[in-house]
């Protein structure tokens, strides 16, 4: 063979071995108190090496496709991500109005939540066995329901480097646990957020009064949902420029936690 023809056959290897790399969507199963749990751990298998681990609560729909989508395109070849399942496996919203159902509980038991995200948050460092997960480099981020339930991983004083909440809310049902964080937190909300912004005042007092290395962004004229690409209702709607920088400070956030840096 020439040597022509052995370089076309070389790269044409390649670029088969490039077309076969693809997204990882490995389930994860796991159960508690007779409820059984199911989420889908996403890496790109075509990055070398171990990545950081992201344990990504999604918004009140839960896992389903759009959550999964949304965690490739922060997975990339940057990180391992599990997106978490906190309902059920039998529990998967359809509506607005299923979702409101869904979340009720949580918000109305905090321990409830608590203990769902810590659980959750085992199965992603139960994964480094067997995903490309540097163990020593975990964080957790979550989208409005989700923001809510990784600020209170953060106060249940989970062993993680970071967590980022976006537009979640940011209220407690008992700020005194905020002295346990060990997590670096990152909150990002909109200024236009009804939702969530009146509870801004008495989160700052809670972060101030605990131990966390923490940043509360404001976004101005953003409103609730503001990451979310289907939402376009009066006061829950994407915006795509508060999405676009609030992914670079996420992403900033983590390196900084991550490195030990500032």
């Amino acid at each position: 063979m020439s040597i022509i023809r052995y370089c076309i056959a070389l790269l044409g290897l390649c670029a088969s071995c490039a077309a076969s790399a693809a997204m990882v969507h490995q389930s994860v199963t796991w159960s508690d108190a007779g409820t059984t749990f199911h989420g889908v751990l996403v890496y790109d298998d075509a990055a070398a090496g171990k990545r950081p681990g992201l344990l990504m609560v999604p918004n009140w729909y839960g896992v389903n496709d759009a959550a999964v989508k949304k965690a490739e395109g922060i997975a990339g070849r940057d990180y391992v991500i599990l997106v978490a399942d906190l309902y059920g496996e039998k529990l998967r919203p359809r509506n607005d109005d299923e979702a409101a159902a869904a979340v009720k509980p949580f918000y109305a038991d905090r321990a409830l939540m608590r203990r769902r995200v810590n659980l959750a948050l085992a199965q992603l460092k139960g994964q480094v066995r067997d995903a490309p997960i540097d163990s020593a480099r975990i964080a957790a981020i979550g989208f409005c329901f989700g923001g809510s339930a990784v600020l209170d991983l953060a106060r249940s004083g989970a062993d993680v480097a970071a967590v980022v909440a976006f537009h979640g809310a940011l209220d407690t049902d008992d700020p005194a646990l905020a002295r346990r964080i060990k997590a670096r937190v990152l909150a990002i909300n909109g200024a236009n957020d009804s939702w969530t912004m009146p509870a801004a005042g008495k989160f700052m007092d809670e972060m101030r009064a605990s131990p966390a290395d923490w940043q509360f962004v404001v976004l101005g004229h953003a409103v609730h949902c503001f990451t979310e690409v289907d939402q376009h209702k009066p006061g829950c709607m994407y915006d795509a420029r508060a999405a676009a920088r609030s992914d670079r400070l996420m992403r900033d956030w983590l390196r900084g936690a991550f490195d030990g840096t500032p």
